[in-house]
């Protein structure tokens, strides 16, 4: 289905948003009952290239990071899942990491992000990109997030275009998170012009329907799929949530993912969990079904634990865990 290019040093090179989370040790409780925290390496990029690490694909990184103690720990810690960090950047003195908090309360996972347009993963330019770093890869994954505002937003395009000149599988992961926008309009905009360079599109029904609404009225799956189709897109997946995903094909098959039965402590980090077993699948040659079925065990997986990037898994692991969902609960993934 996909023309990937072999002979490469690195498979994949997430770019976006390497930050920190801040998660309670014990779940559900609110911040307020809490005492005790861990810190943990957090971003929906960075989740993912953990992921793709951890599974086993050869995994770089462009982004930028404070020059501090904070920006020192998400360097040693993608060092320690071998994660290439030649991509990444230190912002100036004094500009701050995004930090986000995380509590559960009644079964809702609530976020409360402290960071504004000024934090060091927008401030990444396009003068940081190296075309052979680009050309070192098979493949790319634009997070949405990245588009937000300038010099990120300029250096994701640059991205994307050295990228299509390459012959690079080029993912778009549409990561909506609002506080950093300014308008609907500009999320529309946006977002479609990275999507159109795209070769598999990963979101959630209210993401397509955020980057339709400039243009678009409300569309169903099928015509959300039909459209991208007409452009560079080859796959489409939309999640809806607990009732699961759908994916569409441009050769026309289609499939129902459903999620792998957990006893979910939270809701963050299945996405990037479902990201990165998706995208290794398909790097190491896996056929479609079986990539969305590693998908949604990793991100069962990923939503049973308190943190995000901690609860990326190795591919024995999730080989295993997959097995098991399957015996117990039947095909988490239906063709039709």
């Amino acid at each position: 289905m996909f023309n990937i290019p072999e002979g490469r040093k690195l498979d994949c090179i997430p770019v976006g948003r390497l930050a920190i989370d801040i998660n309670p040790l014990v779940m559900p409780q609110s911040f307020a009952e809490c005492t005790e925290f861990g810190k943990y390496v957090g971003g929906s990029p960075a989740n993912t290239a953990v992921g793709l690490a951890r599974l086993g694909a050869r995994t770089g990184f462009i982004g930028t990071i404070t020059d501090d103690s904070l920006g020192d720990f998400c360097l040693d810690y993608f060092k320690k899942d071998g994660i290439d960090t030649n991509g990444i950047f230190r912002a100036e003195k004094n500009i701050p990491m995004a930090v986000t908090f995380t509590e559960v309360i009644n079964g809702k996972t609530n976020l409360m992000l402290y960071r504004d347009r000024i934090t060091a993963d927008m401030l990444l330019k396009p003068e940081d990109i190296s075309e052979d770093y680009i050309a070192s890869s098979r493949s790319v994954i634009i997070s949405g997030t990245a588009l937000a505002a300038s010099p990120s937003r300029d250096a994701a395009f640059k991205i994307l275009e050295l990228a299509r000149k390459h012959g690079l599988l080029i993912i778009f992961d549409v990561d909506y998170r609002a506080p950093i926008w300014s308008s609907n309009e500009e999320i529309s905009i946006y977002y479609t012009l990275a999507a159109r360079y795209a070769h598999i599109i990963i979101g959630s029904r209210e993401e397509y329907d955020l980057m339709d609404c400039a243009y678009h009225k409300a569309s169903s799956d099928e015509q959300t799929a039909e459209r991208w189709f007409n452009e560079k897109a080859e796959l489409i997946i939309i999640k809806h949530g607990a009732e699961g995903s759908m994916a569409y094909a441009k050769n026309g098959e289609r499939y129902k993912i459903d999620i792998a039965p957990v006893n979910a402590v939270k809701s963050t980090g299945g996405g990037d969990a479902y990201s990165s077993a998706f995208v290794y699948g398909v790097l190491a040659g896996r056929d479609v079904k079986n990539c969305l079925e590693l998908a949604t065990t990793h991100a069962s997986l990923a939503v049973a634990c308190n943190s995000c990037s901690d609860a990326m898994v190795d591919i024995k692991t999730l080989e295993a865990a997959l097995a098991k969902a399957k015996s117990e609960h039947g095909e988490l993934v239906n063709k039709f």
